[in-house]
């Protein structure tokens, strides 16, 4: 069941066919989930398109709400507006054999990189998900976040699945998001699309569209918690035109409740 379902929608505008990321033409998710005593965890993988992103390189930007995080291959996807690889999302401490993973992909395709071409951006972001998953286990493995970047399709799941398995929200189960809505560009039709690794916002602190602020009967904690937003469109924007868009999905995070604490990382 998702919010529409429930008769709470924001803003004006329609939503998409699937009302997901995967309304943007080319953009496809997929998960893998690892759910098994202390384990709750996952990967989430985002292909912007079907192709060679190492040789297709789609146009890119990043933005830091607060820093508190670990996320890797921001600084030159920012620096030169250039997605070299698939964004995979995961708990912190797996980026770095997500981010293996993905260089290992780029080279298998491209065995010239590092060699006779440039290195490859890997670009993987992370929450905490050490409430609910034992984290310090560390059990993904480059084969589950390759398993997530196979299953990519443009029908995916939402909820507690894959880097979402572990998430809390607000004091309730976190996990994966997504929505889209349509728009008109001089006549044609575009799409604006958005998936949101929810594990942020301290409990009492939602606010749903129509101004009830709903609390999960527990007393208000620290916020620690993080959010990962990525927006996709087939608009066709520079780079210093995503940086404009990007950064207004502050303004959506704050009529959820969210205020973005001193430990909260948000990108």
């Amino acid at each position: 069941m998702r919010a529409r379902d429930l008769g709470l929608a924001c803003g004006r505008l329609p939503p998409g066919a699937r009302n997901s990321i995967a309304d943007v033409p080319g953009v496809t998710v997929g998960h893998r989930t690892l759910i098994s005593g202390e384990t709750c965890t996952g990967v989430t993988a985002v292909l912007p398109h079907e192709g060679d992103i190492f040789r297709d390189k789609p146009v890119a930007a990043a933005h830091v709400l607060n820093g508190f995080g670990k996320s890797i291959g921001l600084m030159q996807m920012e620096e030169l507006g250039q997605l070299e690889t698939p964004l995979l999302l995961t708990n912190t401490f797996s980026v770095g054999v997500c981010g293996q993973a993905l260089i290992r992909r780029a080279i298998a395709a491209n065995p010239g990189i590092g060699r006779k071409t440039s290195t490859v951006n890997p670009v993987v972001c992370e929450c905490n998900d050490g409430y609910l998953n034992d984290i310090q286990a560390m059990v993904v493995s480059e084969a589950d976040a390759l398993a997530a970047l196979d299953v990519a399709d443009i029908a995916f799941e939402f909820g507690a699945v894959g880097a979402g398995a572990g998430m809390s929200a607000f004091g309730f189960k976190g996990g994966i998001g997504s929505s889209s809505r349509k728009l008109l560009l001089d006549g044609s039709p575009r799409h604006l699309g958005v998936l949101t690794l929810a594990n942020f916002g301290r409990a009492g602190d939602l606010c749903l569209p129509d101004g009830r602020i709903i609390s999960p009967g527990e007393p208000a904690t620290p916020e620690q918690g993080s959010v990962i937003v990525v927006i996709a469109t087939d608009v066709p924007l520079e780079h210093r035109q995503l940086q404009r868009v990007i950064r207004r999905a502050s303004v959506g995070l704050a009529r959820c409740g969210s205020f973005f604490g001193n430990g909260s990382g948000d990108v």
